[in-house]
């Protein structure tokens, strides 16, 4: 059954810092040392991308590896790996140009500041048949609220507590203000081209949504789904929990397009559903898996933790038909004890300084690695 298996890659975005939480920009001189890395606009985060596989356990590994290869080298600048995806313990008055050249980098600073300084996973599996991949977007935005309530890790900022579970989310500028649902690929190019000559859009690239198509030459040529909503999920075998339910959607979607497809199975129609889904995602980042949420096929109040519940017990056939029952495991303990920010939130409540959340959360980051690395030596 692995032909039914999705390609997966994955963007991960990192902040840098102090042992004590304080954010540090060093993305310029890490990017000239490790090809691995390339820069964001400021300089106090990066990014690395995975390689697509279909494996989990090769996934595991092309998300670790980079992650210890990072560390040796902040290591020597007694820096480490921040937790989190905001500037926990600031600061956001200043904007760290990581290129000082880069004309689209003066674009991102001038319109935005720092409310894209944020660290994020993006998860993309590979979709090369477009009117599926139309489909799989539609489920997935109807739903992306879910995977961002899994995710949410950034309840702090400025070193103040946010009225949020995801103050990422909260903050970062939504590009074009209103995305719709889009009907299929001559949808999708006419309304880009459309966001171009109208200057909501300064290039392909800039459709900063929950979900997107994505691919080689967009808004042309395709390849692959990619969710953005994602915080940043520190715990790998969280974000391959989270990972492995998304795919498993996508397969039921395959197999029975009029139970899944929200414009074949919603009683609502595709304008009100982009707008369901735009709500969804906000009461998510506020609430997380607290949040009553609208479900996509009626419009009725559903328990965000109710629902991925009801999405596990959805997927749990297939899952264990594919053998990846197991890795589903991690979202049930989410589901019981919290997701990062609440399980943070629950600390400070009790009296726990944000530094030193953050603390622990370095020091879990590095103990996984070292786990990982001393499981796999002959790997």
């Amino acid at each position: 059954m692995t032909n039914l298996m999705l390609l997966k890659g994955f963007e991960v975005e990192l902040f840098t810092g102090t042992y004590a939480g304080k954010n540090v920009g060093v993305a310029s001189a890490i990017t000239e040392d490790l090809s691995d890395f390339v820069k964001e606009p400021d300089q106090r985060n990066l990014e690395y991308i995975t390689v697509p596989d279909q494996r989990y356990a090769v996934l595991k590994h092309a998300l670790l590896l980079p992650r210890q290869k990072l560390r040796k080298w902040l290591n020597c600048q007694k820096l480490t790996i921040l937790p989190g995806s905001t500037l926990s313990l600031g600061n956001t008055k200043i904007f760290e140009r990581s290129d000082l050249e880069n004309p689209y980098h003066s674009f991102i600073e001038k319109n935005y500041g720092t409310n894209v300084v944020t660290a994020s996973i993006h998860i993309n599996l590979g979709i090369e048949n477009l009117s599926l991949l139309f489909s799989a977007l539609r489920l997935v935005r109807c739903e992306a609220a879910l995977f961002l309530a899994l995710s949410a890790s950034s309840p702090f900022l400025d070193g103040h507590v946010m009225d949020t579970h995801s103050q990422r989310w909260i903050q970062f500028p939504k590009t074009p203000s209103y995305v719709p649902m889009f009907i299929n690929h001559a949808h999708y190019v006419k309304w880009v081209e459309e966001q171009l000559g109208q200057g909501n859009m300064q290039n392909e690239r800039h459709l900063w949504t929950s979900v997107r198509p994505n691919g080689p030459e967009r808004p042309h040529i395709l390849n692959r789904l990619e969710l953005r909503i994602c915080d940043l999920v520190a715990d790998v075998d969280l974000l391959l929990a989270i990972t492995a339910l998304l795919e498993l959607r996508i397969i039921n979607l395959t197999n029975n397009m009029k139970k899944y497809d929200p414009i074949e199975a919603s009683s609502k129609t595709h304008e009100e559903l982009a707008l369901l889904a735009d709500e969804n995602d906000l009461l998510a980042a506020k609430s997380s898996l607290d949040a009553n949420l609208f479900h996509w096929k009626n419009g009725k109040r559903i328990n965000c933790r109710d629902w991925i519940r009801e999405l596990l017990a959805d997927v749990t056939p297939l899952a264990k038909e594919l053998d990846i029952f197991e890795l589903l495991q991690p979202i049930e303990f989410v589901l019981t004890n919290g997701n990062q920010a609440m399980r943070w939130l629950n600390s400070y409540s009790k009296g726990a300084s944000i530094q030193s959340l953050l603390q622990t959360g370095i020091s879990e980051m590095e103990q996984e690695e070292i786990d990982f690395i001393q499981m796999n030596s002959t790997y």
